[in-house]
Formats: C-alpha cells, sequence, structure tokens
C-alpha cells in the first residue's frame, strides 16, 4: 500500500515537472520570433510623414506655365519630309490659390489659359520606292485653339527632410475646360475653313516635387500622368452649320510629356521658425 502512494505522488509531481515546462518552450518559441532577422509582423516606421512640407493655415499663391515649340529645323529627325516650312506653338499659362487646412495637405482653385497655333508653308512628303507612289505635298494648312480651363484640386505633400525644403507632391485634380479651334487650307479663293467648339472635363492625377528655393517661396515641377477623361467636339463650316459631332470618354494612365508644369508658389504665411 506504501508503494502504492508512493507511485502515485511520483506520478503527479512528473506531470506537474512536464506542465512547468511548457511555458518555458513556448516563452523560448516567442522568444525566437521576437529575434528574427526579418520580422514580419512589425514593420519599422520612420515617421517620414512627420516631416513637414506645408504647415496648416498657410495661404499659397502660385503660377504654373509651359512652353513648347517645333519648326522646320527640327525636320533632320523626319527622313521622309522634304522642303519643310512650318512652325508650331504652345503656351499655357494656370494662376492658383491654396489653403492649407492641415499640415501638408492644401486644397485650391485654379484657373487657366492655353493658345496652340502653327503653320504649314510647304511640306513634300518623299515616299520613293514605296509602292510605286508619286511624292504628296501639303502647302497653306493653320490651326489654332484657344481653351480656358477651372479646376479644384487637392495636395498631398510629404517632405524628404527634417528642414521642410524638399518634398514630394501628389495632387488630384477635378478640371472643367471649354474652347475653339480653327483649321483652314489654301488661300484666297481656294481658302476653305471649319471651326470647331471643344468641352473637356477630366480627373487627372499630377505628381511632382517642390524644393524652397527662398524661406517662403517655393519651386514646383509637377507632370501628368492621365486619369478619366470625357470630351465633346463639334465642328461648323465656314456657314457656321454643324456637320459634325464626336464623344468620347474612358480612363487613361501615361506619362505626358507635354504635360509638364514648372511654377512658382509664394507661402503667405510664417510658420517655418
Amino acid at each position: 500500500m506504501r508503494r502504492f502512494i508512493l507511485m502515485i505522488v511520483a506520478a503527479a509531481l512528473s506531470l506537474s515537472v512536464v506542465s512547468a515546462a511548457e511555458p518555458t518552450a513556448i516563452s523560448a518559441d516567442k522568444g525566437e520570433q521576437k529575434t528574427r532577422f526579418l520580422p514580419m509582423r512589425q514593420r519599422i516606421n520612420r515617421n517620414i510623414d512627420q516631416n513637414k512640407f506645408v504647415y496648416k493655415g498657410e495661404v499659397m499663391l502660385g503660377l504654373t506655365a509651359s512652353y513648347g515649340s517645333l519648326n522646320s529645323q527640327d525636320s533632320d529627325l523626319m527622313l521622309l519630309l522634304d522642303n519643310i516650312n512650318m512652325g508650331l506653338r504652345s503656351t499655357t499659362v494656370k494662376p492658383f490659390f491654396a489653403y492649407s487646412y492641415r499640415d501638408n495637405m492644401a486644397v485650391g482653385l485654379r484657373f487657366g489659359y492655353e493658345n496652340i497655333s502653327g503653320e504649314v508653308g510647304n511640306i513634300d512628303l518623299n515616299l520613293g520606292l514605296i509602292a510605286d507612289m508619286e511624292n504628296i505635298g501639303l502647302s497653306n494648312l493653320g490651326l489654332r485653339n484657344e481653351s480656358f480651363m477651372w479646376s479644384l484640386f487637392h495636395r498631398n505633400y510629404i517632405g524628404l527632410d527634417r528642414r521642410g525644403i524638399v518634398g514630394v507632391i501628389m495632387e488630384t485634380e477635378l478640371m472643367v475646360k471649354s474652347g475653339t479651334s480653327t483649321m483652314w487650307s489654301g488661300s484666297g479663293d481656294d481658302l476653305s475653313r471649319s471651326d470647331s467648339r471643344n468641352f473637356a472635363a477630366r480627373l487627372n492625377f499630377n505628381p511632382g516635387m517642390g524644393v524652397y528655393v527662398f524661406p517662403q517661396v517655393c519651386l514646383t515641377v509637377t507632370v501628368g500622368v492621365g486619369g478619366l477623361y470625357y470630351n465633346n467636339i463639334r465642328q461648323f463650316d465656314m456657314s457656321g452649320v454643324e456637320t459634325g459631332r464626336r464623344d468620347r470618354s474612358g480612363l487613361k494612365f501615361k506619362l505626358n510629356i507635354a504635360d509638364i508644369q514648372i511654377g512658382l508658389v509664394a507661402h503667405l504665411w510664417n510658420n517655418k521658425k
């Protein structure tokens, strides 16, 4: 009987030792998980969002502009074209007003004017021996387009340094654009012309960067990468009779080098002391 009691006590002691050892193993396993070389659950927070580039309460006045041209001196890149006399110019000016309702966040209004004009005095298309076709010539062609635009935009800034000198700009823009365009060909009694009225609505995404060249003056560069769009074009002849209409909408994302905007922004609230 005494031996049987001793066996029961020994078994109970062995169970208690095993149960006490299991938490130690689990804690050891947990310790191994915490000391992994690449933690999976714990992310490193570098506090980039705490770098202030724009302060709450700032009022911003800015101007963005772009200009591009193409003339006959660039014809050496087009080997099929001879005797070129042409010129194309594009100018865009966009003043805007913005208010920072929170650190690194701002909303604003933008107005813009765009002018595109071009003339073709003469172009000869030299196809050589392709399909035994003769050379084709064009002359006295012209294009003029004037547009006005209004937009509401939101900007999110990310400061890249603690002093807030260099930052990344993420802009979302809702734009409405309207204007007229004219195309003509010939001259004198052979002149023919067509006019069109254009309307466009777009949701654009314009990333970029900004650098403070002075304490309260920032130089910005943004580029359009596309978004949602809707275009409506109505075409009229020389007598004002509508001859055609086209509606188009879609979603397009691409880097548009023709939509690079360089601007200066004045910050009228001195919180950067």
